[in-house]
């Protein structure tokens, strides 16, 4: 408790402080057990409201603001993601879950609009030039990819009452997208700095993308200050989570492939009664911390600090206790929280800073913050005909009940049926009534648009409740099956929102396999039609072309007899050549 309340007032300083100034960065390193490190870099730019109007760019990227203006976007959130967190072993997720997307891509956004139907334009507007802007494939959310949140979001800035009357919300995801370098390159020339110099220097897409887990956000909401409208300012938030593990990420970039540990080099138990010189028993070193540092991890130090960031806020901070030791370059100026388990560090702007822990045995460790909701979620039963899905909701809290509002974005050729709902508790009772407190449905509509499904569920304390409903698999025509049909369709996480937004998780996706028509057939059909279309054709064409004669004349034409005529003509020809010369000699 003592650690999260550091943590909590650690950050409302963090943005108070932020709040005063254009352009702020901070990464937060905190260790997980046993052997990953979360590493969280948080980057924020701030302007005027009439500066964003006038198009007077500054710390705010140019190219996004642009787009914004030009689809009428009031505020705008983008994840890409990759990986799983493990909730049981790594804790709660870093930012609530806040800044957390499903696997793949997840966009959503508030679109200042008349009309549905205008609403629906811009937001093609939006998701093609943001396609265009970070290399994604943000251009595939089409109809059948986009909902219409009702209970799930709500905005996290500041909306005036006039203009909140019309403004749409529309959710986009494509849990099939792949995240890669080439949206990290965008990615960093937003900021300021653009990677060069300051926090950002440490991305790099071999480290980025070897992680466990990672998740990069881009968050714009106009923040007014007491609300008052004439206050008012666009911000923009960056952030880049990653959990590493730590022996990979020690590995030479020259060498990645891991090899066995020489027999001179083991760290075996001798204490256990069959160690011998050919037997080896791992020693247990739960109880030591893993020794690493910043060019360890990321592959060089970081370059000082980012000179446009000069608000005063330390732009490294470390989640270990006290007793660790940890060793910094010269030139930085450490202040140590009275939690006893946060330290950061004021950098210099032209030394590069270096950040080293060595191994040390400690039993003092910083405790992990316990979740509010575990979440999981899976298909159930068999066949190419139906399905279901079955989502296990369990609440650790001992006193507490959790209130949330679990959403489901289905594609449309997963036909829900909603009178299959059901919500058990974990005695095995069916109190659907008292679980099941309010409910959205919107049904699917073969190829425009897909189900959307939005439950508010209350789970008492130290409870698990589970989720089940059934569903009907769609034929689909041939063409619209990807190249790797056989692989399955993926499906979009669920969304799960606690406390109105303040936190918030991601289940995985699913893999759905669909019923596959033999793709082989489509081949044999060509190939036997083609056999068939040449020898019509063929045929045709001998008898357009071929010359047909009597039995009688066809001696005349047989082609030795021509033959025996030229040879005789040309013979008769060189007789005649040969009286004329003899005659004039």
């Amino acid at each position: 408790m003592r650690q999260l309340l550091s943590l909590i007032f650690f950050s409302v300083l963090f943005a108070f402080q932020a709040a005063a100034s254009d352009y702020h960065e901070q990464l937060l390193l905190r260790p997980l057990h046993p052997s990953l490190l979360l590493a969280s870099f948080n980057f924020q730019s701030n302007t005027t409201w009439d500066s964003f109007e006038q198009q007077n760019f500054r710390y705010f990227p140019r190219s996004l603001g642009q787009i914004l203006q030009h689809a009428s976007t009031k505020e705008l959130h983008l994840r890409f993601s990759l990986g799983r967190w493990d909730a049981e072993s790594w804790g709660a997720r870093p930012w609530g879950g806040t800044r957390e997307g499903g696997t793949g891509v997840e966009l959503w956004a508030w679109v200042e609009a008349e009309t549905d139907e205008e609403a629906e334009q811009r937001w093609l507007t939006l998701t093609n030039a943001l396609s265009g802007l970070f290399c994604a494939s943000l251009n595939f959310i089409d109809a059948t990819r986009t909902t219409r949140p009702v209970m799930s979001f709500q905005p996290a800035g500041y909306h005036s009452n006039t203009s909140s009357d019309n403004l749409h919300l529309l959710h986009g995801t494509l849990p099939r997208e792949v995240v890669c370098t080439e949206n990290l390159t965008p990615f960093l020339k937003l900021l300021p700095c653009k990677g060069k110099a300051g926090i950002s220097s440490l991305l790099d897409g071999h480290k980025l993308f070897d992680a466990s887990w990672q998740s990069m956000s881009i968050d714009v909401v106009p923040v007014c200050e007491n609300g008052r409208e004439g206050e008012c300012r666009l911000q923009i938030t960056q952030t880049v989570d990653m959990v590493l593990d730590i022996q990979r990420s020690k590995r030479p970039r020259d060498n990645p492939i891991p090899r066995p540990v020489p027999n001179e080099e083991l760290k075996c138990d001798t204490s256990k009664p069959y160690h011998s010189h050919d037997t080896c028993y791992p020693l247990d070193t739960s109880a030591q911390e893993e020794d690493w540092s910043l060019s360890q991890i990321f592959g060089h130090s970081l370059k000082g600090s980012c000179p446009l960031a000069n608000d005063g806020i330390d732009p490294v901070c470390i989640n270990v206790p006290h007793a660790r030791q940890v060793f910094s370059s010269g030139g930085a100026i450490e202040h140590k929280d009275q939690s006893g388990y946060m330290r950061c560090f004021q950098l210099a702007q032209d030394s590069d800073f270096e950040l080293a822990l060595p191994q040390q045995e400690i039993s003092e460790k910083a405790p992990l913050e316990q979740p509010l909701l575990y979440a999981e979620r899976s298909f159930i039963g068999y066949g190419q005909e139906r399905g279901g899905v079955q989502a296990i909701l369990t609440n650790p809290s001992p006193t507490e009940a959790v209130d949330f509002v679990y959403m489901e974005s289905l594609p449309w050729f997963m036909k829900l049926y909603l009178h299959t709902l059901k919500a058990k508790l974990s005695n095995g009772s069916a109190s659907s009534d008292n679980v099941i407190q309010e409910m959205y449905y919107r049904p699917a509509l073969d190829r425009k648009r897909g189900t959307q499904l939005e439950v508010r569920i209350l789970i008492p304390a130290n409870s698990t409740v589970v989720l089940t409903y059934d569903f009907e698999k769609a034929i689909l025509r041939y063409t619209e099956y990807p190249p790797d049909a056989n692989r399955g369709f993926d499906i979009a996480p669920a969304i799960i929102t606690i406390g109105g937004g303040d936190v918030s998780i991601r289940t995985t996706t699913l893999l759905l396999p669909l019923p596959t028509p033999d793709f082989s057939m489509p081949y044999n059909v060509i190939i036997l039609t083609s056999t068939v279309m040449a020898l019509g054709f063929g045929s045709i064409l001998n008898l357009l072309i071929r010359r047909f004669v009597g039995v009688d004349e066809a001696e005349m034409w047989d082609l030795r007899a021509v033959r025996a005529n030229v040879v005789t003509a040309l013979a008769r020809l060189a007789r005649r050549f040969k009286k004329k010369s003899e005659k004039k000699e």
